[in-house]
């Protein structure tokens, strides 16, 4: 059986999975049946589950049969999973290999020659911070704010991180409360604090930062994530350092659900909703701050106006100003 991607599971999900409901809805389907003619629209659709094996022509009674699929998904799985198993493990010898020469390069005159900030574009983003994670020996402090990780991207640093976990390199990363919403982002957390991880949440907004053995740090560039700045300047990588630690102390266990905290939670975002609405920034701003969507934000400011009995922002913003609410309260 070949090889399935992307393209093939697209066709498979939006239209193969459909056609075959029909077809096991009927009991079957007549090989003269127009929705699968040649030339017709779920054609593809069909050929594709042909190809699969799920379904079967009855020669004697002229009808496509549909078969069980789970007979079939092994067939479809294992192979890929096969094959994701060698490229792990052929990307760790790459690594390793470009492990020593990293080290040899760091070593000599060449390095420092080229100064402590390196300047990281696009594409070449992933496999430099994939090195620097293939290097780490002792601790990687990670800071990501926001829920905007795709269930792939964080797939594959779930993957990179439990190997370097396995190692035994520590690792404590920070979110946004936020995340704590996210499906994706509990199931990598899941992964990750088996293996000794540590994640905590915070209300405060944060930018993107990675420090791999209090050595190298790298952030974002000042215009978008598409270019990403390497520091490896002692005095700079310490003060930041220094700013995660200071954030570290002040945030909140990722996997701890208690009852008491998960309100102090809510109370903070609350708050922060607050200084955002009194700091007058715009709603994607204020959303991006509190690592939400904007729909989400809305919300926070609807909730708001229902315990302010006020039917407008400005109304809002006035019945606050008069009872002295600045969102700095203790939430105690």
């Amino acid at each position: 059986m070949a090889g399935y991607g992307p393209d093939e599971r697209a066709v498979f999900e939006t239209a193969s999975a459909e056609l075959f409901k029909a077809i096991v809805a009927q009991g079957g389907m007549p090989a003269d049946d127009p929705r699968i003619a040649e030339g017709s629209a779920e054609r593809h659709a069909f050929d594709l589950l042909v190809e699969l094996g799920l379904v079967q022509l009855d020669k004697a009674s002229g009808t496509w049969v549909p078969e069980d699929p789970s007979s079939v998904q092994s067939r479809v799985v294992s192979p890929l999973s096969q094959e994701g198993s060698k490229l792990l493990e052929e990307s760790s010898h790459w690594a390793k290999a470009f492990g020593g020469l990293a080290q040899t390069w760091r070593r000599s005159p060449m390095s420092s020659a080229r100064g402590p900030f390196t300047h990281i574009h696009d594409e070449a983003i992933g496999p430099f911070l994939t090195g620097l994670v293939a290097e780490c020996e002792e601790e990687m402090l990670t800071a990501q704010p926001q829920t905007g990780r795709d269930a792939q991207s964080l797939a594959a640093a779930a993957l990179r991180d439990t190997q370097m976990l396995e190692r035994g390199t520590r690792m404590r990363t920070l979110y946004q409360h936020s995340a704590r919403r996210s499906s994706i982002t509990h199931k990598y957390v899941s992964a990750v604090t088996a293996r000794g991880a540590e994640v905590r949440t915070l209300d405060e907004f944060f930018n993107r930062m990675l420090v791999f053995d209090r050595r190298i740090a790298v952030i974002p560039g000042h215009d978008d994530l598409r270019t990403a700045i390497a520091i490896r300047e002692p005095s700079v990588v310490a003060y930041l350092v220094d700013v995660f630690e200071r954030a570290w102390e002040r945030a909140r266990p990722f996997t701890n659900r208690d009852t008491s905290m998960m309100r102090d939670i809510a109370e903070e975002q609350r708050a922060m909703t607050i200084r955002m609405l009194i700091e007058g920034h715009s709603d994607p701003v204020s959303a991006k701050r509190l690592g939400v969507s904007p729909r989400t934000y809305a919300g926070y400011v609807a909730d708001l106006k229902g315990e302010y009995e006020a039917e407008t922002r400005f109304q809002l913003g006035y019945t606050m100003g008069q009872r002295g609410v600045s969102g700095s309260e203790s939430t105690a």
